[in-house]
């Protein structure tokens, strides 16, 4: 019973908090204009940063299965936008100064997602005026997209500060989730498609958003799990269930399976799956899930017996959590051969 009770404890753990999320999803009753946000983060200043590689902190967290993992020097970096962990209330958008913000900001999607990454890069997470999570339910689409505004742009600042001071020309993976891919996709396509920096561009992994191949114009999305300079994403959903809004939002869109890594619909069986991780980083959980594409949506089996939600967006990541791990890995591997193998031809 103990036993059973550590395996699904980490998933209910996930799910209590999207389900209190969803209660709490009223926006704010007032316009945007109504209201003065926080003052902008100064990103010159460690504290406004959620991970940096010389901060200790939850990004370089590992689970106890995986600590004899080889640790070699990352040769590239990790640019990781958090999902809402600010649910709202009169503001539009969250302060960077918020104490207890930050905490679980760190706590949930730093610890349990970003550090999925740091066996292969480096990994930058930037604190930003995120918008509240009421925001996304709201029919004031104006004072949402002003609202989504303002914390893009604290992104913006915070990867131009991490071009300017940290990069120094090394290769960047882009990993975000949720309100983070809202504002990942606009990121890649204002400084990776077609642009000088593409050939910098290992991957980017962006579930919990839908966005279509159309997307990007230079930078096609993953076939397999080899390939760089391409996209993933994938938002997931209870095995042979739909959304309400499912042709109005999510049909079309782009749907890679995280156990295969092929873009496609076929099944990829729980024999295959690499795991999850317990909440306490002291179990890895295999062979749990089967997983596949479904026109837009990533129909997952149910993790437990008891999963009484269809949507499954909270554990994009960390139902996968060494299956993203293995194939950040092997990505980074193909494009520093990749890289090698260019730098050779040119001598």
């Amino acid at each position: 019973m103990t036993i059973i009770k550590s395996i699904i404890f980490p998933f209910l753990v996930l799910l209590v908090w999207l389900l209190s999320a969803c209660s709490a999803s009223k926006p704010p009753k007032r316009p945007f204009e109504a209201y003065q946000p926080s003052p902008p983060p100064d990103y010159s200043l460690e504290t406004s940063w959620s991970a940096l590689p010389q901060k200790d902190d939850y990004a370089d967290d590992i689970p106890l299965p995986l600590q004899n993992e080889a640790q070699t020097e990352p040769l590239v970096d990790v640019f990781f936008i958090h999902p809402t962990t600010f649910m709202g209330g009169l503001a539009w958008n969250a302060d960077v100064n918020d104490i207890e913000l930050n905490a679980k900001t760190d706590e949930r999607a730093v610890k349990h997602q970003a550090s999925i990454f740091n066996q292969s890069g480096r990994v930058f997470a930037p604190r930003y005026r995120q918008m509240s999570f009421g925001g996304f339910f709201t029919d004031d689409t104006t004072s949402e997209k002003k609202a989504l505004m303002l914390a893009y742009s604290d992104v913006k600042r915070a990867f131009q500060y991490y071009l300017q001071v940290y990069n120094q020309g090394r290769p960047i993976i882009i990993a975000t989730h949720s309100q983070g891919t809202v504002h990942g996709i606009r990121l890649i396509q204002e400084f990776f498609d077609g642009t000088n920096l593409q050939p910098q561009f290992v991957a980017a992994y962006l579930p919990g958003w839908p966005f279509t191949e159309e997307t990007f114009s230079s930078i096609p999305v993953c076939e397999s799990p080899e390939q760089t300079g391409c996209v993933t994403g994938w938002c997931s959903w209870k095995m042979g269930s739909l959304p309400k809004n499912y042709e109005t939002f999510y049909q079309g869109a782009v749907v890679t399976n995280p156990i295969s890594w092929k873009a496609d619909d076929s099944l990829a069986p729980r024999s295959e799956h690499k795991g999850f991780v317990t909440s306490k980083y002291d179990k890895v959980i295999p062979n749990r899930l089967d997983a596949q594409g479904n026109d837009g949506i990533l129909w997952v089996s149910k993790p437990f017996k008891f999963t009484p939600v269809k949507n499954l967006h909270v554990g994009d990541f960390n139902l996968f959590w060494v299956d993203v791990r293995e194939n950040v890995a092997l990505r980074v591997k193909k494009y520093l051969q990749q890289a090698d193998l260019k730098s050779t031809k040119a001598d």
